[in-house]
Formats: structure tokens, sequence, C-alpha cells
């Protein structure tokens, strides 16, 4: 595993950049594009680990798809409840979002199918999607573990049957769940009606979900625990734009803070449909200045990088509990990130990692089921071991624009979501 020194600036950061397509919206994007009626254009793509998984997955199943990087745009020629291949086998590497959404695919399906999947993806969390598609008439033969991937699927519609469309499940551990039985319901002909049993109901990714399906044609009725999505829905073919990855933004919306910059995500916008935008809020909070730019939304650092630490609940954003994480040991008060167990779930064990590698740092963290304490510090060098989490490599590297000497282990696995992530930081900082 390689290794990348991150350049220590001294002086305050002023850039505007461009980050690639949300991970989110493109991997809904395609899902969504393969049920359609039709010929599916979406464009802004973004082209990552996570989504060449889901398009791979996708030719695997029989669907014709043109894809151009340069241009980043993907055309589906979608096919409506019908999985043009009957039989096959799919690998979704480490992306949860394609192991969640296409698992929910091919068990509505009327064909047999395996899944295959990383040695990180075996891990986490599937059993509560596998018990509701189970619920409904799919069959899984679990290859390894049971209640985890790799699996082999017989579809609920598999030899004529009909499907229920009545089902329960938690989302305590992942709303993925959810999503993946909403966006999937189009298969269903008598649509779905999902209720949820855990005390989290719902969350910014399931608006996400059901934003899109809006947009795409397909309304989503949701009152509580309950959400409907009527017979007859369907996807309409259209050309699809992506929005820029407000995760990916953040990091550099971070920089800003922690160096008393400046930073401009092109194309960022506070109508955003991403629920990370949140964290605008919180650099609000610790001091920041936010502005609306034509080209997108600018966040100004206090002077000197002086800012206040904060105590929120990032349960609805905990994608970027690890950005906090990475700037909250040079607040002037301490920082406590709370209601985020469901993170230790996640690609790495993330409140552990956080507070594994912050302590190797010399920062005080105090650790809890759901939250950590993190003191202000003066924080030495050291080597960051990113557990494989791409979230960890990206944003422990902010650590390494304050301090000299911050050195990030197998950084690479960025490559999950942002490929270039460290070029595009280098250049930001050298503008």
């Amino acid at each position: 595993m390689s290794q990348y020194k991150v350049k220590k600036l001294d002086h305050p950061i002023h850039c505007t950049v461009e980050v690639p397509g949300s991970k989110s919206i493109t991997n809904r994007a395609l899902l969504m594009a393969a049920l359609s009626q039709g010929e599916c254009t979406l464009k802004g793509v973004l082209f990552s680990d996570d989504s060449r998984h889901f398009l791979l997955s996708l030719i695997a199943l029989g669907y014709i798809i043109e894809v151009n990087e340069v241009e980043r745009y993907v055309i589906i020629h979608g096919h409506g409840r019908d999985i043009p291949k009957k039989r096959a086998t799919i690998n979704v590497g480490s992306a949860g979002t394609a192991a969640r959404f296409l698992t929910a695919m091919l068990a509505l399906s009327d064909g047999e199918y395996t899944i295959e999947a990383s040695e990180q993806m075996k891990k986490r969390p599937m059993l509560p999607l596998f018990e509701a598609l189970q619920s409904m008439g799919a069959e899984f033969e679990f290859l390894e573990k049971d209640g985890h991937l790799p699996v082999n699927v017989k579809g609920a519609a598999y030899g004529g049957k009909k499907p229920q469309n009545n089902v329960s499940i938690s989302i305590s551990e992942s709303t993925q769940f959810l999503s993946a039985l909403m966006m999937t319901s189009p298969m269903l002909e008598e649509g779905i009606h999902v209720h949820i049993t855990s005390n989290k109901t719902e969350g910014s990714y399931v608006r996400i979900t059901a934003k899109m399906m809006e947009q795409f044609g397909c309304v989503v009725d949701h009152e509580g625990a309950e959400y409907v999505v009527p017979a007859g829905s369907g996807y309409y073919p259209q050309t699809y734009y992506i929005e820029p990855d407000v995760s990916a933004a953040c990091y550099f919306y971070a920089a800003a803070a922690l160096t008393g910059g400046t930073a401009i995500v092109k194309g960022v916008h506070s109508n955003s449909m991403q629920g990370d935008l949140k964290f605008i809020d919180v650099l609000k909070q610790m001091g920041c200045a936010v502005t609306e730019e034509r080209e997108g939304i600018c966040v100004s650092g206090p002077k000197d990088g002086e800012y206040c630490g904060v105590d929120v609940d990032m349960n609805d954003f905990s994608d970027q509990s690890m950005t906090l994480a990475a700037i909250a040991p040079f607040a002037k008060t301490t920082t406590v990130i709370k209601n985020i167990e469901h993170i230790r779930l996640q690609e790495s064990d993330r409140i552990e990692a956080m507070v594994n590698e912050l302590n190797n740092l010399g920062v005080d963290v105090k650790e809890g089921r759901d939250r950590i304490e993190i003191s202000p510090a003066n924080v030495k060098p050291g080597v960051v071991d990113t557990y494989n989490d791409h979230r960890m490599a990206m944003s422990f590297a902010l650590i390494g624009l304050r301090v000299d000497g911050i050195i990030i282990d197998n950084y690479e696995c960025c490559c999950k979501t942002f490929e270039n992530y460290f070029e595009v930081l280098e250049k930001a900082c050298a503008q």
C-alpha cells in the first residue's frame, strides 16, 4: 500500500474547485434509468469504483449502456419491469448502494442471480433487507455467512408468482434498505406499502430517493412510518443532470475553515437535495462566513483559522463526522459529535477509526457508543491508517494542511468515490 505525504500550507487556502457528481444521486439515477420505459441520458455522472461496479452489474444483467467518461455521461436503454437476462452473476464490489439497490431489484424479478461482493462489503449489514424481501416472496441462498453477501437470489416473481407488496423493515442500521424498496417498487404492478419498525423512520438519503423518484415520474406518499408507492407507477425516460457531490465539496469548505481562507465549489448551491449541505451550517456555528456566489457556495474561514468547537447531532449527515473530527482539534473549544452509532457498520467502524487515529496524533478523544468528544490539541505528525475507508483518507488529509508530517496510508482508497481527490486538493492549495 502506498502513502501520501500532505504538504503543510503556510498561507490560507483560496480556491475554486470542481468536484465529481454525487455518488448517491448517480447510483440512484442508474437504477431508475434501468427501470425506465426507454432511453435515459444521465449527465454529470460520477465515475469511481462504486459507480463502475453498478454500471458493470447492469451490463452483466443485459442492459445496453453507452459510457463516456470524458464527457461524464451515460446512456441507458431501460426495460421497465423486465430485466433483460434471467440468469446472471454480478459483483457489487464495496458499493453499499449497489449492494442494497440491486439486491432488491433482483429479488423482485422473475430470474435467478448470484450477487458477489468485496470482503469489506461482505461484513456490512444486509439482513433487514433480506428478511423484508423474503417476506415479499424472494428466496436467498447465502453462500458464506447467513444474512450477508455473497448470495444466490431467486426472484419473488419467478415462475409466474405474484410478489407480496406489504412489507415491514427496520432502517436503524441503514436507510438504504428503505431506498432500495422504494426505488424498485415500480417492478410491482400493485405498488408497495412499506411500514418502518425502527424509531428512525426517515433521513436525508430517503428524501433524496423520494425527490428523484418524483423527478423520474413516480410519486411516493409518506406519513410517519408509512411509505406508499401507488399501483401502476413507473419511471419516465429523460435526460437527467446529476448534482456535484456535496460530500466531496465539504472537504474544501473545511479546508477554508482550517486555514482561514476561502473555498468555492462549482455547481454546489443552497437548493441541493443532498443532506451533507447541513455541514455548512456547522461551519457557520464554528465562525465561518457563507455566501452564495454565481459559481457556487463560498465558505470563508475565520481569520488565522481561529474557530470554535461545536456540539452537533450528525445522524442525518454522518459522512461529515470525519471531516468535522479532522478540524476539531484545531478549534478553541471542545467538539462533540453525537448520534452516529450507525457509522460503526460502514466501510470501517468509523467511530473507532477516528478515535484511534486522533489519539495517535496526540489528540484527546472521549468515545461513547454513538458519539465522540474531541478536545483542542497540539497535533503531532504521524501516519494515518485509513482502514481502507475513502472518507478517512480524504478527511484526515486535511490535518496535514495545518501540521507538517501527516502521511496518509493507502490513500488510493479514495477511488471509491473521488478518484483524483489528492490531485484536486494539491491544485486547490496552489491557487
